[in-house]
């Protein structure tokens, strides 16, 4: 995996791994270690799965090479999106499967894992995206 404690695989599913304020609900990804909600006077945290699909609330397209710290193989230009997973939380991740001019707010998506890069000691390093939502 990318990064400890984003995402988890249930089988082939991932699943994003958040937290949840006890008191108040508010839902925070990545984890976070207590509650930041101003209002709340609790700031205890539970482990949160969070949901698996949502829409697409904005997006924009990324025409450069990033540095090499963020390592992608094959680099070329790419999609990142804000995606509304409902309870007031909005995750930004990479998109995957969309034609860069094909890309519409409001789409429904659904969280995918795949390989970012390489590494020649851990095999494939994954990462979460978010993939267009196939109707059933």
């Amino acid at each position: 995996m990318v990064a400890d404690g984003l995402f988890e695989l249930h089988g082939d599913e991932p699943r994003l791994i958040g937290t949840r304020c006890a008191a108040c609900g508010t839902v925070y990804f990545p984890q976070a270690p207590s509650c930041r909600n101003p209002d709340c006077r609790e700031k205890t945290v539970e482990r949160a799965v969070l949901p698996t699909r949502g829409v697409l609330v904005s997006y924009t397209v990324q025409r450069y090479q990033p540095p090499a710290l963020f390592r992608i193989d094959d680099w070329q230009p790419y999609a990142i999106g804000l995606v509304d997973l409902g309870d007031g939380l909005e995750v930004m991740g990479l998109l995957s499967g969309f034609a860069l001019d094909g890309i519409a707010i409001g789409t429904r998506v659904r969280l995918v894992a795949e390989s970012l890069y390489a590494d020649a000691e851990r095999g494939p390093v994954l990462t979460y995206k978010f993939a267009r939502e196939i109707d059933a």
